[in-house]
């Protein structure tokens, strides 16, 4: 098999199961949180850390939000188990200064995490296993579209930047923002920021037999938990959530 049919063969397996198999990633990396607490003393600067690692994933749920907020229907979706699906190609809005948002926003959602972690080699190894894991989705994805949109693709690809946005280059989306789809599609991430910092801060304060908890990770989690179980509930008995994006 030819180098290139390897890679997006590679890319397409890692597309189908890109939401589970980061999770291996911050299980790891909250072993190397816990370990870091079992060697380090508390600082008085710890909780501004904290809050510094929170609002980086929270920048990159507000990328996403943006970004799927701006989308039209079967284009940048959750889709594992049908494989790549885009029925147009999205080059305005977001798309105009960065070819691939959605994996630039999940970059710093799973960075903040790794930030909490202090531990400067598990965050250089997570920069590089991301690096190497999104470059083959980022493969097959691109080989898809051109496949699928040839020429338009190709002049699109070849002045928009792949990770990097290239601010200057911004065009104002075609599609004006819509809440119901980002209230569909988002609101797991936004559960699941506040419930990891949640759970990292109560080891991490339990191995130091503390009792001064963040309570902004904590009510953060119950209020984005009631915010998902209404959305979800919402979302399975009406059709409230539903449009045509």
């Amino acid at each position: 098999m030819a180098l290139k049919e390897e890679l997006e063969k590679q890319g397409n397996w890692l597309f189908k199961y890109r939401s589970i198999l980061p999770i291996g990633i911050l299980l790891v990396g909250l072993l190397v949180f816990i370990d870091t607490n079992l060697q380090k003393t508390a600082t008085e600067c710890r909780v501004y850390y904290e809050l510094f690692c929170l609002f980086v994933s929270l920048a990159g749920l507000g990328i996403r939000i943006y970004t799927v907020g701006h989308t039209p229907k079967n284009t940048s979706g959750r889709n594992t188990t049908d494989g790549q699906v885009a029925d147009t190609l999205n080059t305005t809005g977001i798309y105009s200064v960065v070819r691939h948002p959605l994996y630039l926003g999940n970059f710093f959602m799973w960075l903040g995490p790794a930030l909490m972690t202090e531990n400067v080699w598990f965050i250089i190894s997570f920069v590089l296993f991301y690096w190497i894991y999104y470059e083959r989705i980022i493969y097959a994805e691109e080989q898809f579209l051109e496949r699928k949109f040839g020429d338009i693709y190709r002049n699109w690809a070849g002045k928009v930047p792949i990770f990097i946005p290239k601010l200057q280059m911004f065009s104002k989306s075609r599609l004006s923002f819509s809440i119901k789809k980002v209230l569909k599609k988002e609101k797991n991430g936004l559960f699941a920021v506040f419930l990891i910092f949640m759970i990292f801060d109560l080891i991490g304060e339990g191995i130091k037999n503390h009792t001064h908890y963040n309570v902004l990770f904590i009510a953060g989690c119950i209020v984005t938990m009631l915010i998902y179980i209404v959305l979800k509930v919402i979302k399975t008995r009406t059709t409230y959530l539903e449009n045509n994006r």
